[in-house]
């Protein structure tokens, strides 16, 4: 069981947890998760000599990038993404003009709107991230909607044809982990994660009173957390004997 939490008093602290034993740890200047989640995992092959086989992590950590870190690392990813818990509500209900629900016509490559018209794709689209990864995005134009009645259910645009922005590579990783995420054993890993890191820092909090850093600058914070980490260590291990 692998799981990722943070506490932002200055610094974006990431630990992972093994059974409640935290097994690494690092700080970080960014308040961003999606940030932290490949330097993270980056340190574990020099201290285990080789990545985690499973990460459990909440929808923070759900972006391309990372997806693709953990496919190309061989890591079995139970990450949710951003729309995960509003798209398994009991009353959920797709938005028939999201591009997500039109029709896509895989070997032609090109979507049919819902009043049948064919959008063509026109180009590809290239955004950079805060870290630097490139991700690419389809763009699709339909012919005319000039006149079309269900135009101003459609877009809100001036512009007489839609235009859609699709990220195929980020929606098939997005479909890969939905399926892990709702399969037997994604149900009994996204149970577990709620239990996970949140006792470790409850033990840290509630029962050791260790609330704030009680030094600054980075090395010091992470020799700080290290010792109370240790001390942590000693405290559940003493408690499990007694």
């Amino acid at each position: 069981m692998f799981a990722l939490y943070l506490i932002m008093p200055g610094y974006n602290l990431q630990i992972s947890s093994e059974n409640q034993f935290i097994t690494d740890f690092a700080l970080f200047p960014n308040p961003t998760d999606t940030l932290t989640f490949i330097p993270f995992l980056g340190s574990f092959p020099g201290r285990y000599g080789r990545f985690p086989k499973r990460v459990v992590a909440d929808s923070g950590y759900g972006s391309e990038e990372n997806y693709r870190f953990m496919d190309e690392a061989g890591i079995e990813g139970f990450v949710k993404y951003n729309r995960f818990h509003l798209e398994h509500r009991p009353r959920y209900k797709p938005d028939t003009f999201h591009p997500d629900s039109l029709y896509y016509n895989e070997e032609g490559d090109y979507y049919i709107c819902p009043m049948g018209q064919r959008m063509s794709r026109t180009g590809t689209l290239q955004t950079r991230t805060e870290g630097g990864y490139i991700s690419q995005s389809a763009c699709y134009r339909a012919i005319r909607c000039k006149g079309c009645p269900l135009r101003c259910l459609c877009y809100k645009a001036k512009a007489n044809q839609r235009t859609i922005r699709v990220n195929h590579r980020l929606n098939a990783y997005k479909r890969k982990a939905c399926e892990l995420l709702t399969s037997e054993e994604g149900i009994k890993e996204r149970g577990r994660r709620c239990i996970e890191p949140e006792a470790v820092f409850g033990q840290m909090k509630s029962n050791m009173a260790y609330r704030r850093f009680r030094h600054m600058g980075k090395d010091k914070v992470a020799m700080d957390f290290a010792f109370e980490k240790d001390a942590l260590f000693r405290w559940i291990s003493c408690k499990n004997r007694a």
